[in-house]
């Protein structure tokens, strides 16, 4: 602990002699302090977030970093109440075992393969969070390894983190796999055929290369699962006594599973159909049917919200949230913008490996939405200059969704994920044990990404 304290003031030290640096005036030196203050203390001691967490909420609101206003401008509270919402909903299926039956169909087909599992639980990650969001892909799919490792008496860290790498991969394809998507889709003025074009085949690219690197850096725990496959083969004989002798009915939870996955597909379709603002139905499908599970569950209600939704990891979210804006509101983002224009000057190859290595440094140490608009205005900035700034559009999608896989906090379904196991298992993921096998997923796949990039700049215009 004492050595774990002398590296925090270290970084502390470090940042004040950075902002010093950079010429950053009182405030601005305060903002750059405290978000990287939370930044480490996360890090560092992952267990006790929540706690550094508070500590700089008062912080900021009592040196007047932050105002209530800005705080609740900046808390993200639609992201919130998206995450309650689906927690709500993939708690009852759990609880109606909507996910076991499906689990024992599809491994009833896929049979005693382990690495055919291993395959499918990536591949479905990586769907799901291009087909609706990474956050509701992630929440399903925790669901389901924990379901499959429990029945194996396995554990489940190395598997979740299997599903995390892919679920941020493949919500890079689309406009609705991650919110990253979508800031730069209304910033850029692109749409849903320009990421069929340009993402989806860098993201299905990326995804077999991961998949194929994970194939080898995890094949221990692949040997572990088919050892625990042998042990327990897959029969419709062991299902049904897994199951107590039959199957349970979920045609119901099966309806409300299909109509909250098909309209937060079809969420913009709805929007222009009701003459509703942007992104209005993707948060209101998931109240809407939150709302519905909660009808039928009346009596278990109350006890739903209380242990389904995971209050520690959301509070966590809005004061991280919060911390990362003040560097918009002291004007700290201002000044990083100039120093990128002095570096990179007129050379676009120059300014994607910027925008991909510093922007997604950036992702990976802080939230990944609000990396990405902090480095909005500086490509608008370079746009107006005269530059081809479309490929740097993209070079920033691919920062802000790959990157997200080198920490624990990279991207939103990270952190829902290890808080899952936290609150779920009692397991408390590390930065050590996360870090290695993250590093060796992201540089190879950014740099796949950033070099088919670099070959279509000659059709970039």
């Amino acid at each position: 602990m004492v050595n774990k304290a002398a590296k925090y003031a270290g970084i502390l030290v470090a940042l004040a002699l950075i902002a010093y640096l950079l010429g950053l005036d009182f405030r601005q030196s305060a903002s750059l302090m405290v978000l990287g203050g939370m930044i480490g203390a996360t890090l560092m001691f992952w267990r006790f977030r929540l706690v550094f967490a508070f500590f700089a909420l008062a912080f900021m609101l009592g040196s007047d970093l932050l105002e209530i206003e800005l705080l609740i401008k900046f808390a993200h509270l639609d992201t919130i109440l998206f995450l309650a919402s689906m927690m709500v909903v993939v708690g009852y299926l759990e609880d109606a075992r909507f996910f076991e039956v499906v689990i024992d169909k599809i491994l009833g087909r896929i049979g005693n393969r382990p690495t055919a599992v291993v395959v499918f639980i990536m591949g479905m990650s990586a769907l799901l969070a291009a087909l609706v969001d990474e956050v509701t892909s992630i929440l399903i799919m925790i669901a389901i390894i924990l379901d499959i490792t429990s029945r194996y008496g396995l554990n489940p860290i190395r598997f979740v983190i299997l599903s995390i790498f892919t679920t941020n991969i493949g919500s890079s394809a689309t406009v609705v796999g991650n919110p990253v998507g979508v800031i730069i889709a209304f910033q850029a003025g692109l749409g849903f055929l320009d990421f069929l074009r340009w993402a989806t085949p860098i993201s299905i690219l990326s995804l077999v290369l991961c998949i194929a690197v994970s194939l080898f850096v995890f094949r221990s725990d692949i040997k572990s699962l088919a050892q625990a496959m042998s042990a327990t083969p897959i029969t419709e004989k062991a299902v049904k006594k897994a199951n107590g002798g039959e199957r349970p009915n979920i045609r119901l939870p099966a309806t409300i599973f299909i109509l909250t996955i098909a309209g937060l597909v079809l969420h913009t379709p709805l929007e222009q159909l009701l003459g509703l603002g942007k992104n209005a139905m993707l948060l209101g499908v998931p109240m809407l049917f939150s709302g519905v599970v909660l009808l039928f569950e009346r009596e278990r209600a109350r006890e739903i919200v209380e242990r389904r939704i995971d209050w520690w990891t959301l509070l966590f979210f809005m004061i991280f949230f919060a911390s990362v804006g003040t560097l918009s509101h002291t004007g700290a983002t201002n000044v990083f913008a100039d120093i990128i224009r002095g570096v990179g000057g007129d050379s676009l190859p120059l300014l994607m490996v910027l925008v991909m290595t510093l922007g997604g440094l950036m992702s990976a140490l802080m939230d990944n939405v609000l990396a990405v608009a902090t480095w909005i205005p500086i490509i608008k900035a370079l746009g107006e200059g005269g530059l081809n700034v479309f490929p740097l559009w993209w070079a920033m999608l691919f920062a802000g969704t790959f990157w997200g896989n080198l920490t624990i906090i990279g991207s939103t379904a990270n952190i829902v994920a290890v808080g899952m196991l936290e609150k779920r298992e009692r397991i408390h993921l590390t930065l050590r044990q996360w870090i290695g096998v993250g590093a060796a997923i992201t540089l190879p796949t950014v740099s796949l990404a950033l070099l088919l990039l670099f070959l279509q700049i000659p059709y970039m215009t």
